[in-house]
Protein backbone atom coordinates (compact mmCIF):
# COMPACT_ATOMS: atom_id res chain seq x y z
CA UNK A 1 0.00 0.00 0.00
CA UNK A 2 1.36 3.47 -0.45
CA UNK A 3 0.20 5.97 2.04
CA UNK A 4 -0.41 9.64 2.46
CA UNK A 5 0.10 10.69 5.83
CA UNK A 6 -1.27 13.81 6.19
CA UNK A 7 -2.51 14.27 9.73
CA UNK A 8 -3.92 10.87 9.41
CA UNK A 9 -6.91 11.53 7.21
CA UNK A 10 -5.56 9.49 3.91
CA UNK A 11 -5.80 5.86 4.44
CA UNK A 12 -3.60 4.78 0.95
CA UNK A 13 -4.62 3.07 -2.02
CA UNK A 14 -3.09 0.90 -4.55
CA UNK A 15 0.59 1.09 -5.88
CA UNK A 16 -1.12 0.26 -9.23
CA UNK A 17 -2.43 3.74 -8.68
CA UNK A 18 0.12 5.03 -7.35
CA UNK A 19 1.94 4.16 -10.38
CA UNK A 20 -0.57 5.40 -13.29
CA UNK A 21 -0.45 8.79 -11.68
CA UNK A 22 3.11 9.02 -11.13
CA UNK A 23 3.41 8.68 -14.55
CA UNK A 24 4.96 11.50 -17.04
CA UNK A 25 2.10 10.92 -19.34
CA UNK A 26 -0.75 11.41 -16.80
CA UNK A 27 -2.64 14.84 -16.08
CA UNK A 28 -0.63 17.43 -14.40
CA UNK A 29 -2.22 20.75 -14.27
CA UNK A 30 -1.12 24.69 -13.00
CA UNK A 31 -0.07 24.30 -10.10
CA UNK A 32 0.99 27.81 -8.36
CA UNK A 33 2.66 25.33 -4.97
CA UNK A 34 5.00 23.99 -7.49
CA UNK A 35 4.64 20.97 -4.83
CA UNK A 36 2.45 18.42 -3.64
CA UNK A 37 2.97 15.76 -1.04
CA UNK A 38 2.73 12.67 -2.69
CA UNK A 39 4.73 10.22 -0.10
CA UNK A 40 5.25 6.67 1.61
CA UNK A 41 7.70 5.56 -1.14
CA UNK A 42 10.88 5.40 0.45
CA UNK A 43 10.79 7.81 2.89
CA UNK A 44 8.25 9.04 5.46
CA UNK A 45 7.22 12.11 3.54
CA UNK A 46 8.29 13.69 0.45
CA UNK A 47 7.54 16.31 -2.40
CA UNK A 48 7.32 16.77 -5.92
CA UNK A 49 8.25 19.55 -7.99
CA UNK A 50 8.02 20.04 -11.42
CA UNK A 51 9.02 23.32 -12.82
CA UNK A 52 5.71 25.26 -11.61
CA UNK A 53 3.50 21.99 -12.26
CA UNK A 54 2.54 19.14 -9.65
CA UNK A 55 1.24 16.17 -10.29
CA UNK A 56 -2.40 15.33 -9.61
CA UNK A 57 -4.61 12.74 -9.33
CA UNK A 58 -6.07 12.15 -12.70
CA UNK A 59 -6.51 13.48 -15.68
CA UNK A 60 -8.84 16.36 -16.03
CA UNK A 61 -7.38 19.93 -16.55
CA UNK A 62 -7.55 19.10 -20.63
CA UNK A 63 -10.65 17.91 -19.59
CA UNK A 64 -11.85 21.56 -18.78
CA UNK A 65 -9.94 22.91 -21.37
CA UNK A 66 -8.05 25.17 -19.14
CA UNK A 67 -4.38 24.62 -20.28
CA UNK A 68 -3.11 28.36 -19.26
CA UNK A 69 -0.70 29.06 -16.45
CA UNK A 70 -2.08 31.03 -14.00
CA UNK A 71 -0.25 33.99 -12.87
CA UNK A 72 0.67 33.10 -9.37
CA UNK A 73 1.41 36.78 -8.39
CA UNK A 74 -1.96 38.20 -9.02
CA UNK A 75 -4.97 37.25 -7.11
CA UNK A 76 -6.72 34.40 -7.46
CA UNK A 77 -10.40 36.30 -7.39
CA UNK A 78 -11.43 39.45 -7.68
CA UNK A 79 -14.83 41.40 -6.79
CA UNK A 80 -15.45 45.14 -7.76
CA UNK A 81 -18.56 46.48 -6.55
CA UNK A 82 -20.78 43.51 -7.20
CA UNK A 83 -24.55 44.10 -6.36
CA UNK A 84 -27.06 40.91 -6.13
CA UNK A 85 -30.39 41.45 -5.98
CA UNK A 86 -34.19 39.56 -6.40
CA UNK A 87 -36.26 41.75 -8.64
CA UNK A 88 -36.37 44.86 -6.68
CA UNK A 89 -34.87 43.35 -3.07
CA UNK A 90 -31.66 44.44 -2.78
CA UNK A 91 -29.48 41.48 -1.05
CA UNK A 92 -25.64 43.09 -1.11
CA UNK A 93 -24.66 46.07 -2.64
CA UNK A 94 -21.24 47.73 -4.13
CA UNK A 95 -19.22 44.48 -2.52
CA UNK A 96 -16.27 44.10 -3.57
CA UNK A 97 -13.22 42.17 -2.00
CA UNK A 98 -10.02 39.98 -3.08
CA UNK A 99 -9.42 36.49 -2.47
CA UNK A 100 -6.04 35.32 -3.14
CA UNK A 101 -4.06 31.60 -4.32
CA UNK A 102 -4.28 29.58 -2.33
CA UNK A 103 -6.87 31.41 0.19
CA UNK A 104 -8.70 30.15 2.79
CA UNK A 105 -11.58 32.82 2.52
CA UNK A 106 -14.49 32.87 4.81
CA UNK A 107 -17.85 34.67 3.82
CA UNK A 108 -19.32 35.94 7.01
CA UNK A 109 -21.88 37.81 8.51
CA UNK A 110 -25.33 36.97 10.58
CA UNK A 111 -27.93 35.41 9.70
CA UNK A 112 -30.01 36.63 6.21
CA UNK A 113 -26.61 38.65 5.08
CA UNK A 114 -26.57 37.24 1.93
CA UNK A 115 -23.17 34.91 2.30
CA UNK A 116 -24.99 32.24 0.39
CA UNK A 117 -26.26 34.41 -2.36
CA UNK A 118 -22.57 35.50 -2.71
CA UNK A 119 -21.49 32.15 -3.40
CA UNK A 120 -23.99 31.79 -6.30
CA UNK A 121 -22.70 35.02 -7.38
CA UNK A 122 -19.05 33.70 -7.16
CA UNK A 123 -20.29 30.26 -9.05
CA UNK A 124 -22.18 31.45 -11.60
CA UNK A 125 -25.69 30.97 -10.01
CA UNK A 126 -26.63 34.10 -9.83
CA UNK A 127 -25.52 36.50 -12.18
CA UNK A 128 -25.11 39.93 -10.46
CA UNK A 129 -27.24 42.93 -11.42
CA UNK A 130 -24.02 45.48 -11.45
CA UNK A 131 -20.60 44.43 -10.92
CA UNK A 132 -17.67 42.42 -12.26
CA UNK A 133 -15.76 39.44 -10.93
CA UNK A 134 -12.42 38.15 -12.19
CA UNK A 135 -10.82 34.77 -12.16
CA UNK A 136 -6.94 35.35 -12.66
CA UNK A 137 -7.88 38.67 -14.88
CA UNK A 138 -10.61 37.24 -16.97
CA UNK A 139 -13.83 38.48 -16.02
CA UNK A 140 -16.23 35.58 -15.32
CA UNK A 141 -19.49 36.80 -16.38
CA UNK A 142 -17.84 38.46 -19.86
CA UNK A 143 -18.66 36.00 -21.92
CA UNK A 144 -20.59 32.72 -22.05
CA UNK A 145 -17.53 31.33 -23.40
CA UNK A 146 -15.40 31.99 -20.60
CA UNK A 147 -17.89 31.49 -17.83
CA UNK A 148 -18.47 27.56 -18.76
CA UNK A 149 -14.41 27.36 -19.01
CA UNK A 150 -13.67 29.04 -15.50
CA UNK A 151 -16.42 26.89 -13.66
CA UNK A 152 -15.48 23.61 -15.09
CA UNK A 153 -12.34 24.79 -12.45
CA UNK A 154 -15.16 24.62 -9.78
CA UNK A 155 -15.84 22.52 -7.17
CA UNK A 156 -18.49 22.67 -4.74
CA UNK A 157 -19.44 21.06 -1.21
CA UNK A 158 -23.42 22.04 -0.70
CA UNK A 159 -24.57 22.92 2.56
CA UNK A 160 -26.67 19.03 2.79
CA UNK A 161 -24.14 17.63 1.44
CA UNK A 162 -26.52 17.04 -1.36
CA UNK A 163 -25.57 13.28 -2.52
CA UNK A 164 -27.59 11.47 -4.68
CA UNK A 165 -29.30 8.77 -1.86
CA UNK A 166 -29.49 5.78 -4.69
CA UNK A 167 -25.97 5.96 -6.10
CA UNK A 168 -23.44 4.65 -3.47
CA UNK A 169 -20.46 7.00 -2.42
CA UNK A 170 -18.38 6.40 -5.08
CA UNK A 171 -21.39 6.50 -7.54
CA UNK A 172 -21.88 9.84 -6.51
CA UNK A 173 -18.04 10.95 -6.42
CA UNK A 174 -17.37 9.63 -10.09
CA UNK A 175 -20.57 11.56 -11.37
CA UNK A 176 -18.31 14.51 -12.86
CA UNK A 177 -15.80 12.66 -14.10
CA UNK A 178 -18.81 10.62 -16.31
CA UNK A 179 -20.56 13.57 -17.39
CA UNK A 180 -17.72 16.56 -18.34
CA UNK A 181 -15.29 13.94 -18.93
CA UNK A 182 -14.05 11.22 -21.39
CA UNK A 183 -12.12 8.89 -19.54
CA UNK A 184 -12.66 5.74 -19.31
CA UNK A 185 -14.44 3.64 -16.66
CA UNK A 186 -11.48 1.95 -15.15
CA UNK A 187 -9.75 5.01 -14.72
CA UNK A 188 -12.49 6.90 -13.13
CA UNK A 189 -13.00 4.00 -10.28
CA UNK A 190 -8.82 4.53 -9.80
CA UNK A 191 -9.09 8.26 -9.36
CA UNK A 192 -12.83 8.16 -7.54
CA UNK A 193 -10.88 5.74 -4.96
CA UNK A 194 -7.89 8.41 -4.53
CA UNK A 195 -10.77 11.02 -3.92
CA UNK A 196 -12.21 9.13 -1.02
CA UNK A 197 -8.82 8.17 0.16
CA UNK A 198 -7.72 11.77 0.52
CA UNK A 199 -11.34 12.09 2.84
CA UNK A 200 -10.51 9.31 5.11
CA UNK A 201 -13.33 7.79 3.08
CA UNK A 202 -11.04 4.74 1.85
CA UNK A 203 -13.09 1.23 1.72
CA UNK A 204 -16.07 2.81 2.03
CA UNK A 205 -17.00 3.28 -1.57
CA UNK A 206 -19.85 0.85 -1.88
CA UNK A 207 -21.95 2.22 0.97
CA UNK A 208 -24.80 4.68 0.32
CA UNK A 209 -25.67 7.95 1.94
CA UNK A 210 -27.88 6.74 4.59
CA UNK A 211 -24.98 3.80 5.76
CA UNK A 212 -23.13 6.69 6.92
CA UNK A 213 -22.62 9.39 9.23
CA UNK A 214 -23.39 12.97 8.60
CA UNK A 215 -19.58 14.03 9.43
CA UNK A 216 -18.38 11.08 6.63
CA UNK A 217 -21.38 12.26 4.57
CA UNK A 218 -19.82 15.79 4.36
CA UNK A 219 -16.14 14.11 3.56
CA UNK A 220 -18.04 12.51 0.59
CA UNK A 221 -19.39 15.59 -0.59
CA UNK A 222 -15.61 16.84 -0.63
CA UNK A 223 -14.33 13.86 -2.87
CA UNK A 224 -17.10 14.62 -5.14
CA UNK A 225 -16.24 18.28 -5.08
CA UNK A 226 -12.83 17.51 -5.84
CA UNK A 227 -13.09 14.89 -8.31
CA UNK A 228 -12.69 17.26 -10.86
CA UNK A 229 -9.17 18.66 -9.39
CA UNK A 230 -10.73 22.18 -8.90
CA UNK A 231 -8.59 25.32 -8.79
CA UNK A 232 -11.13 26.34 -6.23
CA UNK A 233 -13.70 24.70 -3.55
CA UNK A 234 -16.58 25.95 -2.47
CA UNK A 235 -18.13 25.16 0.24
CA UNK A 236 -21.56 26.20 1.76
CA UNK A 237 -21.95 26.33 5.41
CA UNK A 238 -19.62 22.77 5.86
CA UNK A 239 -20.27 22.43 9.72
CA UNK A 240 -24.05 22.97 9.70
CA UNK A 241 -25.61 19.83 11.39
CA UNK A 242 -22.34 18.19 12.86
CA UNK A 243 -21.40 17.45 16.25
CA UNK A 244 -18.62 19.68 17.93
CA UNK A 245 -16.20 16.65 17.15
CA UNK A 246 -17.00 15.92 13.63
CA UNK A 247 -16.99 19.49 12.95
CA UNK A 248 -13.48 19.80 14.02
CA UNK A 249 -12.40 16.87 11.96
CA UNK A 250 -14.14 18.80 8.89
CA UNK A 251 -12.12 21.82 9.97
CA UNK A 252 -8.79 19.82 9.70
CA UNK A 253 -9.75 18.19 6.69
CA UNK A 254 -9.99 21.76 4.78
CA UNK A 255 -6.75 22.88 6.30
CA UNK A 256 -4.89 19.66 5.18
CA UNK A 257 -6.11 19.64 1.74
CA UNK A 258 -5.24 23.43 1.24
CA UNK A 259 -1.92 22.55 2.94
CA UNK A 260 -1.29 20.00 0.37
CA UNK A 261 -3.10 21.05 -2.70
CA UNK A 262 -2.98 24.58 -2.38
CA UNK A 263 -6.26 24.93 -4.38
CA UNK A 264 -7.52 28.10 -3.03
CA UNK A 265 -11.09 27.38 -0.73
CA UNK A 266 -13.99 30.08 -0.45
CA UNK A 267 -16.23 28.76 2.62
CA UNK A 268 -19.78 30.81 3.71
CA UNK A 269 -20.03 30.07 7.28
CA UNK A 270 -21.36 31.50 10.68
CA UNK A 271 -19.89 29.28 12.97
CA UNK A 272 -16.44 31.45 15.33
CA UNK A 273 -14.91 27.77 15.79
CA UNK A 274 -14.56 27.05 12.41
CA UNK A 275 -13.54 30.61 11.64
CA UNK A 276 -10.99 30.95 13.44
CA UNK A 277 -9.57 27.44 13.04
CA UNK A 278 -9.39 27.58 9.04
CA UNK A 279 -9.73 31.68 7.86
CA UNK A 280 -6.48 33.06 6.80
CA UNK A 281 -8.92 36.13 4.97
CA UNK A 282 -12.34 37.12 5.11
CA UNK A 283 -15.04 39.74 4.08
CA UNK A 284 -17.91 40.20 6.39
CA UNK A 285 -21.12 40.95 5.16
CA UNK A 286 -23.79 43.30 6.92
CA UNK A 287 -26.98 43.10 6.80
CA UNK A 288 -28.15 46.53 7.51
CA UNK A 289 -26.00 48.85 5.41
CA UNK A 290 -26.06 45.67 2.62
CA UNK A 291 -22.73 45.49 1.75
CA UNK A 292 -19.13 44.52 3.33
CA UNK A 293 -17.89 46.41 6.07
CA UNK A 294 -14.64 44.80 6.76
CA UNK A 295 -11.87 42.63 5.24
CA UNK A 296 -9.24 40.77 6.27
CA UNK A 297 -8.01 37.55 8.79
CA UNK A 298 -10.95 37.46 11.51
CA UNK A 299 -7.77 36.73 13.80
CA UNK A 300 -6.68 40.65 12.71
CA UNK A 301 -10.17 41.67 12.34
CA UNK A 302 -10.83 40.71 16.21
CA UNK A 303 -7.94 42.26 17.49
CA UNK A 304 -7.71 45.64 15.46
CA UNK A 305 -11.11 46.45 14.11
CA UNK A 306 -12.95 48.91 16.02
CA UNK A 307 -16.54 48.41 14.04
CA UNK A 308 -19.18 47.31 16.80
CA UNK A 309 -20.89 45.03 14.47
CA UNK A 310 -17.89 43.35 13.75
CA UNK A 311 -16.87 43.03 17.01
CA UNK A 312 -20.04 41.91 18.62
CA UNK A 313 -20.31 38.96 15.16
CA UNK A 314 -16.45 38.01 16.43
CA UNK A 315 -17.65 37.59 20.11
CA UNK A 316 -20.74 36.15 20.23
CA UNK A 317 -22.07 39.52 21.16
CA UNK A 318 -20.30 40.03 24.43
CA UNK A 319 -18.66 43.22 22.62
CA UNK A 320 -14.85 42.98 24.20
CA UNK A 321 -11.85 41.73 22.54
CA UNK A 322 -10.11 38.74 24.55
Amino acid sequence: MVFFPLGGVFRGFSAEVYDEYASPQTLVRPCPAKKILISGLDTERCHLAIAGWALVASNTSDQRGNDRMPDITQPHIVVNDMTLAYGSYVVQKNVSFTVNRGDVFIIMGGSGCGKSTTMRGLTGLKPPSAGDIFYDGVNFYGSAADRERIRRGFGVMFQSGALWSSMTLAENVALPLEQYTDLSASRIRKIVSLKMALVGLGGFEDFYPSEISGGMQKRAGVARAMAMDPEVLFFDEPSAGLDPVSARRLDDLILELSDSLKTTMVVVTHELASIFAIASNSVFLDPETKTAIAHGDPKRLLAESDDPKVIDFLTRGEGKKP
